[in-house]
């Protein structure tokens, strides 16, 4: 029965899910499970780091982040036979990702040149061949046993592995090099994030000037354009042209919705925490509405020139039905309201992953 429906709905000539049911059942039946399997054994490993505050850091960003690994893995869906390759690949780069998100959000320091160091693990990662180093130099943490360095091997063994990945390459470099400056910028001293952010962001305006600055800010702290990137690599016939088209539909639009929806439910837990928020710098929740809704649409307009664009539109309105369904938004007055004039008039789609969202929720509660 099984095998009969897998090759009506295409699965074994490799074709990418067009529609939400089909997504979903790849990802219950094949993702999620090896994203599992992935995790588990880095667990057990981060659970040997020897340094008590690295281990505790390793094994929290894999508890409280958990769904950035499952989410990221998404896009092997659309590849089942490279999945062997992606989802190791994904769940490397995204635990290092929130590994050291946790390690400069709780740091010890607020050096700027410790940060870079650290981050320049995720550089090394996706480029293969690049000689490990001592990412922990700069801080008084250092015995990991080797974690972060068997992560940066992880990934570059399964880059080596993607038929297009030099194609690629250049353009996750870019993406991880700019996601290394945000992370920077943002948890050094408090009174120098602003302007730190401010002179990077000139930078870049000429680029984007259609974006206001936190707008850019936040795009360059989405890992999907680099998931995506991973995705195209595993076609062997990808040429340079269709390269460079992935990363401009993705960046600055789709990552940038991505992280601002992150925001926007996170501003109660970060005002708390004292953190940089980037939903805070618009004038009130009718801006947020407006800005958000306008990045939508733009999203929308750039993932039509791809190939097997459905899909893509599929993740554009995943995320927004992950985020607004999520239980923090009920108790925040002005995310609610930002929520509700968001999910008005939604399409089918939408609302099918929107519901799904809250049934996994109340399943785990």
């Amino acid at each position: 029965m099984e095998g009969a429906f897998l090759r009506e709905q295409g699965l074994k000539a490799g074709r990418v899910p067009r529609g939400p049911i089909l997504l979903m059942y790849r990802v219950y039946k094949y993702v999620l499970p090896d994203v599992a399997v992935q995790m588990d054994a880095l667990r057990e490993r981060a659970s040997r780091i020897p340094d008590a505050e690295l281990r505790t850091q390793a094994l929290n960003s894999m508890t409280e982040k958990k769904f950035h690994c499952q989410g990221g893995a998404v896009y092997a869906a659309a590849s089942l036979q490279y999945r062997d390759v992606l989802i190791p690949l994904i769940v490397a780069l995204q635990t290092i990702s929130d590994y050291l998100d946790n390690l400069c959000d709780r740091s010890t320091s607020l050096d700027e040149e410790d940060f870079r160091l650290l981050h320049q693990s995720m550089l090394d990662a996706v480029n293969p061949g690049t000689a490990l180093q001592d990412y922990y130099a700069l801080r008084k943490e250092r015995d990991d046993c080797g974690y972060l360095h068997h992560l940066v091997q992880m990934c570059q063994q399964s880059v080596a592995r993607l038929p297009s990945y030099n194609k690629v390459r250049p353009y996750v470099t870019e993406l991880v090099g700019l996601y290394g400056d945000l992370q920077v910028y943002k948890h050094i001293r408090k009174d120098l994030r602003e302007p730190k952010l401010m002179q990077w962001w000139e930078l870049h305006r000429s680029r984007y000037a259609h974006l206001q600055w936190n707008e850019f800010a936040a795009a360059t702290g989405s890992t999907l354009g680099m998931f995506m990137l991973f995705l195209a690599a595993a076609d062997a016939g990808l040429t340079d042209e269709q390269a460079v088209q992935i990363r401009d539909c993705y960046f600055p639009h789709l990552c940038g919705l991505h992280i601002l929806l992150d925001y926007l439910i996170d501003q109660e837990e970060d005002r708390v925490g004292g953190d940089l928020n980037f939903c805070n710098y618009y004038d009130n929740s009718s801006h947020v509405v407006q800005r958000i809704g306008d990045i939508v649409r733009l999203a929308r307009q750039d993932v039509t020139k791809l190939p097997n664009d459905r899909f893509h539109r599929l993740i554009i309105e995943g995320l927004l039905a992950l985020y607004l369904s999520d239980p923090k938004v009920s108790g925040q007055e002005d995310v609610r309201r930002v929520s509700r004039s968001l999910m008005k008039n939604s399409p089918a789609t939408r609302m099918f992953f929107f519901l799904n969202s809250v049934w996994i929720r109340r399943r785990k509660a």
